[in-house]
């Protein structure tokens, strides 16, 4: 007799319960004989709930950003297109962010175009130093740069880390950014495209 193949959401638990325990390997062991282990054991739940009620709000950002209907995301989660709209917030329609100087925004940005741009950036020394819903802001240096867009669950943001490449502020789920000066002196000096004076 075969065993039926697991389903998705029993693969989802098994996965979570992992991580879990990987934060405190010594809760498993503690749960048998302390009780306090228990509120350790909510404690961490809670955060983590926390944590993945975060993704699930940079998720539906990404969504946008990819330029996903209201309607479309309302249907994934089992509501309504408004009940989407007024829980996960509203659009970034514009940001008005002057010149700092050697600090410029590039907007708007989606993910279908944003690494074009930080690479036509990364071509005469602008590098991103922070982003968001729509923005990457960068700085200019006197070498070039190059940027790398990865998986923010995927182990290849381990072997960039250890490649040189420094990631850039904290991970935008479901991506997470890196940059690294390439040691090439910077081509004509202009502007970024898509840069907000």
């Amino acid at each position: 007799m075969s065993q039926e193949p697991e389903r998705a959401d029993d693969i989802l638990r098994r996965a979570l319960s992992e991580a879990l325990a990987s934060v405190d390997p010594t809760l498993a062991g503690r749960l048998e004989d302390d009780p306090d282990s228990y509120l350790d054991l909510i404690d961490l739940t809670s955060r983590s709930a926390a944590e993945i009620s975060q993704l699930l709000h940079f998720a539906v950002t990404s969504a946008r950003q990819a330029g996903v209907s209201w309607e479309r995301i309302g249907q994934r989660l089992g509501m309504s297109r408004q009940a989407a709209q007024q829980r996960f917030g509203r659009v970034i329609d514009s940001i008005d962010v002057h010149d700092a100087g050697d600090r410029r925004r590039l907007f708007p940005l989606t993910a279908f175009n944003e690494m074009d741009a930080l690479d036509e950036a990364g071509r005469t020394g602008w590098h991103s130093i922070d982003y968001g819903m729509y923005f990457h802001d960068v700085i200019q240096s006197d070498e070039q740069w190059e940027h790398r867009r990865v998986a923010a669950f995927g182990a290849s943001r381990h072997s960039l880390e250890s490649g040189g490449w420094h990631r850039i502020g904290t991970m935008w789920f479901p991506w997470a950014y890196y940059a690294r000066p390439t040691g090439k002196p910077i081509e004509a000096a202009k502007p970024p495209a898509g840069s907000k004076p």
